[in-house]
């Protein structure tokens, strides 16, 4: 494989490699054991991929830079060594976490002054020592997590 074609596809394929778990394991969205164990293993080894993926770029990328002096060509070489950085830099973040912000500091409203949550609307709700607390799915079906204290003892509800 010529080393042209080299700085397209190893790049693009490292690309792949930390987005493919991500558009796999989308909330709202049909999805079987077997797929969801594959995005999880691509997943556990994105990092490694990446980082052996970026140090074979570097390399062709040090190896074209000297033949290819034209700027189109350089060009073509930053953009693939770009790709294949921000591909070792993503593989090591949870963007999982990007997807679902827990309310880390939930506002709180009396029940008869909750105009937000309809008469029919499901909620999760807590007793913990004499306090009681209700969180409307609807809004955990965003956010899916809020830490709370109750009753003086922290919690996490989740949805």
């Amino acid at each position: 494989m010529s080393r042209r074609i080299a700085l397209v596809i190893v790049p693009l394929s490292l690309a792949a490699i930390v987005i493919a778990p991500l558009w796999f394991d989308q909330p709202f969205r049909t999805q079987t054991s077997r797929i969801l164990a594959g995005a999880y293993h691509l997943r556990r080894w994105s990092p490694l991929l990446t980082l052996l993926g970026a140090a074979v770029v570097a390399g062709l990328a040090a190896a074209g830079w000297r033949e290819w002096r034209r700027p189109p060509a350089r060009a073509a070489i930053v953009a693939a060594c770009a790709v294949s950085l921000g591909a070792v830099w993503l593989a090591r973040q949870n963007a999982f976490e990007w997807k679902f912000h827990p309310l880390p500091r939930p506002g709180f409203a009396a029940a008869r002054d909750a105009g937000f949550v309809e008469p029919n609307d499901l909620v999760i709700a807590v007793t913990i020592e004499g306090e009681s607390v209700a969180y409307p799915i609807r809004q955990l079906a965003y956010h899916h997590v809020v830490n709370d204290v109750v009753g003086g003892v922290p919690l996490a509800a989740t949805y």
